[in-house]
């Protein structure tokens, strides 16, 4: 059960009594007579062997207030195409699942690029960017949630209570965030949010000074969440970054474009358990050594936009500041740990620490070197100002994919 503290710069709607998620669904039956829902989930082909998918599959077959599931397949060939429209076929919901790697879509990604408007790489930023872009071009939804397909401790009631302060139509909320715990019930997961974003944005605090942006995402309880909701007009502006810095990217344009009284953020389960990324200490190309680079670049970013000045030596100012407090945060993590009798590896820990504090130091490097970087890809209302048709050929590749390797 969650506590009732409001930090004062976003809505945090809580968990205070375990409502049963046939109420809640009850209210969102209701509501979707004003207000159609949906739900996009990017999911590599793998996931489809996995029993978290299976059993978010099973979840979803029960959910009776959803108008369209779009489903996002990467990493796929024919057959593998063929086996996921069997795999998600289950579903009684209308869904449709876009075959991304297909010669379909590769044509028109081919189109989009000619006009540069194409995602510059493969990946999830990429991966939603096209479910999103179906999503408008279908029109049968306009309270539309997002999560991933690797969720073992899937309910259904995370999607119920994620999507409802969009849903609403007597709420004002025009994005919601969801936020949990992040153990399995054995170990504290969330080694980035815990160890890398909020100790850097609190050196960041000390360095910079404060600023909106950064008192913005400190007021998030789990900022890298990859579950969240959004109403339908906040997609045609929606700037999504191709890199790993996605759901701090996806933050840094709803501050740049939404009033923070149109945003909050939802507890939408008591634990939760994902498939965990290696930390990949050798290889700054991979697993959550690439992750924190690429976030620590998206705040300096964001930052310099708002007219913070950087150097070398500031850089390396913050890893300092950055490191002290992260170190700071592993005592405070061993404590809780250690009081709710869940294992805690302090030497994994401080290895995860000292990786990132260098990381900060390398984004921060790179930024310098390349400040004209801009790793986002257009806006829909962008590519259909140079596409006016984009909607209308998306939307058909899907059908003809969905129609040919559906029999």
């Amino acid at each position: 059960m969650g506590d009732f503290h409001q930090n004062g710069n976003i809505a945090t709607l809580h968990n205070l009594s375990d409502r049963p998620v046939q109420e809640i669904e009850r209210d969102l039956i209701e509501f979707s007579r004003q207000r159609l829902m949906g739900l996009v989930i990017p999911s590599l082909y793998s996931e489809l062997e996995t029993p978290a998918l299976e059993n978010i599959v099973r979840e979803l077959s029960a959910v009776p207030y959803l108008n369209e599931i779009v489903i996002g397949l990467d990493q796929a060939d024919k057959a593998e195409y063929r086996r996921a429209l069997k795999f998600f076929g289950r579903l009684p919901q209308h869904h449709r699942v876009l075959w991304n790697d297909g010669p379909r879509l590769r044509a028109l990604d081919s189109k989009l690029a000619e006009k540069g408007l194409s995602p510059s790489e493969p990946g999830k930023g990429r991966n939603v960017w096209f479910c999103y872009g179906y999503v408008l071009a279908s029109g049968r939804a306009s309270a539309i949630a997002l999560h991933d397909a690797d969720i073992k401790t899937y309910k259904r009631d995370m999607l119920a209570r994620l999507i409802y302060p969009v849903a609403n139509p007597s709420f004002s909320y025009d994005f919601s965030k969801g936020y949990y715990a992040r153990s399995n019930g054995t170990t504290l997961g969330g080694r980035v949010t815990r160890l890398l974003v909020t100790p850097l944005i609190l050196a960041l605090r000390v360095v910079c000074g404060r600023s909106d942006y950064l008192e913005f995402l400190h007021s998030f309880r789990y900022p890298l969440a990859g579950e969240f909701a959004l109403r339908r007009g906040v997609l045609d502006d929606l700037r999504i970054p191709t890199d790993w810095g996605l759901e701090i990217g996806v933050l840094s344009e709803m501050h740049r474009n939404h009033s923070t009284n149109r945003i909050c953020q939802v507890d939408i389960a008591e634990t939760y358990d994902h498939k965990h990324q290696d930390l990949s200490a050798e290889d700054a190309t991979r697993g959550l050594s690439r992750m924190s680079i690429d976030i620590a670049k998206a705040m300096f970013r964001k930052l310099a936009i708002q007219g913070e000045t950087f150097s070398l030596e500031k850089v390396r100012t913050v890893k300092a500041t950055y490191y002290r407090i992260a170190l700071d945060f592993v005592e405070l993590f061993r404590a809780d740990a250690t009081m709710n009798g869940l294992k805690f590896d302090r030497h994994a820990e401080e290895e995860a620490v000292e990786l990132f504090a260098a990381n900060v130091v390398a984004a921060g490097a790179h930024f310098l070197e390349n400040p004209m970087d801009t790793p986002f890809i257009p806006p829909w209302n962008r590519v259909v100002s140079a596409v006016p048709d984009v909607f209308e050929q998306l939307r058909n590749a899907v059908e003809e994919d969905m129609q040919e390797f559906g029999k």
